[in-house]
């Protein structure tokens, strides 16, 4: 089995942290540090991980200034319950990158915003072939 373990630079990771909480549609908690937090679905698996601004030595995640935030990046969700994550996605924020439609690719519904660091997040129907 393999996972990936995506990690993004935020500004504030208790703000995303809750951001991405709420965009999931869990439970309230807050991350394990101020400086980072893993965001898990129900049975463990590591959905995102938000790593505060230079903290450590990482060198992509020194500051926001070196590069725009999101540029090259999509952060792409699969979810199962697609219609109550559109619901949350607007009590977000006051629109929608995209409006909700149809991927001719997958045949699936997504749309997507933006998130408090202004990475693109795209939200897909969970189809039939998982």
């Amino acid at each position: 089995m393999k996972r990936t373990w995506a990690i993004i630079g935020v500004a504030n990771v208790a703000r995303s942290y809750d951001w991405y909480r709420s965009l999931f549609g869990q439970a309230p908690s807050t991350p394990a540090h101020d400086y980072f937090g893993q965001l898990r679905d129900d049975d463990g698996t590591v959905l995102l991980c938000l790593h505060q601004w230079g903290s450590h030595d990482h060198p992509t995640l020194a500051s926001p200034e070196r590069a725009e935030p999101g540029n090259g990046l999509l952060l792409f969700f699969r979810v199962d319950d697609f219609d109550a994550a559109l619901a949350r996605a607007r009590d977000l924020g006051p629109e929608l990158e995209e409006e909700p439609s149809i991927n001719p690719a997958t045949g699936t519904r997504e749309f997507a915003l933006r998130d408090p660091d202004g990475y693109y997040v795209m939200i897909s129907e969970l189809g039939s072939d998982g």
